[in-house]
């Protein structure tokens, strides 16, 4: 789950990582009032789950209140990466002398934090990390200690010479993995840190995601999620019990098992094709499952074609094919679907599909290859 930033603020300034004034506006008259209070040239930022807000124009200057309400009044309403926003956040303009990057990502690879700093902040990470790696510094920190004060100096002079900002770095690198640990994130981000000319360390930026395994034992952070900025798919998707992140590519992918579904989309890519979709629909025998997982697919205008590809365990194959069956009675399906399944009830599920005139391949590379070739057809 993301946060947005002026929630991520929140929880930076209650850990006591130093950060401007500001406050959150849903008007331009808010926005108006707030500037005022501020006082000075502030920033207007749209508050949205996507990147490059700047670019998009939703980020914007303002030198007086009045500016500010104008400001407000432009970017509200505008849309992000497909997401409307609802909300900006107010904050005095920063006089800023250097800016770097520090943020914290769980690493499954190593099962641990890993801290990444860099001098080369205000600009995406990734960028950086793709032309100048040598700019990034990395710890991974071992969970059962912590992050350890000469563990955070040692980065924090990777980015500042003068010993106050090494020092004042370091502490807030020691706030920034307190946040992350105890809120049970899978990121957590300052870009940019800034340094001002009067030599103080400040965070300009706050990102938190939130990882959803935390929620249940978090009730005070669920109340946080904001669907309203989230991909409606995704959001109908949770509230049916399904795992599913939204892709822009067009084949459709209804699988059941997380390794089994990212196989499936390494395999379509191998053959050619564009995942629109990650789509896990676990292991229960529900044909309602099936049913809402197909009505989510089908809503996404890229998809060309739907694969099916179900190995039968707990996940019974005729109960898929029952699920299919209704689906398709319920609404219409303009897309082929190309169905692969194998496992429990095999028999049962071939001869479901046949009664409604659809047949079912047992080879994955067959069916991934067909759904390929239907959609390069459809092109």
């Amino acid at each position: 789950m993301n946060l947005h930033e002026y929630q991520a603020r929140t929880l930076f300034r209650a850990a006591g990582i130093p950060m401007p004034d500001g406050d959150v506006a849903t008007t331009p008259s808010e926005a108006e009032t707030i500037a005022r209070r501020l006082g000075g040239t502030t920033v207007i930022k749209a508050q949205v789950h996507a990147g490059g807000r700047g670019k998009a124009g939703g980020v914007k200057l303002a030198g007086t209140p009045g500016e500010a309400g104008e400001a407000a009044e432009k970017i509200l309403g505008m849309t992000i990466k497909g997401l409307v926003v609802q909300r900006v956040l107010v904050v005095p303009a920063a006089e800023i002398a250097s800016e770097a990057y520090v943020g914290l990502i769980m690493d499954r690879a190593t099962q641990r934090p890993v801290l990444m700093v860099s001098a080369a902040g205000g600009i995406d990470i990734e960028e950086v990390a793709a032309r100048t790696p040598e700019k990034i510094a990395r710890l991974g920190v071992d969970p059962r200690y912590g992050l350890l004060p000469h563990q955070a100096l040692g980065l924090a002079f990777f980015l500042y010479r003068d010993v106050a900002q090494a020092r004042a770095a370091a502490r807030i690198m020691e706030q920034l993995y307190q946040v992350f640990t105890a809120n049970g994130c899978s990121l957590a981000e300052i870009n940019p840190l800034v340094t001002t000319p009067e030599g103080r360390v400040l965070a300009l930026d706050a990102k938190l995601s939130v990882d959803d395994n935390e929620l249940d034992r978090r009730p005070d952070l669920a109340l946080l999620r904001d669907e309203s900025a989230e991909e409606p798919s995704e959001v109908q998707a949770r509230r049916a019990n399904l795992t599913f992140i939204k892709l822009e590519g067009n084949v459709g992918c209804v699988v059941n098992g997380a390794g089994l579904a990212m196989a499936t989309m390494d395999l379509v890519k191998y053959y050619g094709g564009e995942p629109a979709n990650f789509l896990d629909i676990g292991g229960s025998s529900n044909p309602d499952k099936v049913v809402n997982a197909l009505r989510i697919i089908t809503s996404d205008r890229n998809v060309k074609a739907i694969l099916f590809n179900i190995f039968g365990g707990i996940t019974r194959t005729d109960d898929v094919a029952n699920g299919i069956k209704t689906a398709l009675a319920q609404f219409p399906v303009k897309v082929p679907i190309v169905v692969r399944l194998t496992g429990t009830n095999e028999v049962e599920a071939v001869k479901i599909l046949q009664g409604i005139g659809m047949t079912a391949l047992s080879d994955m590379d067959e069916a991934v290859q067909k759904v390929v070739a239907l959609v390069q057809e459809a092109a």
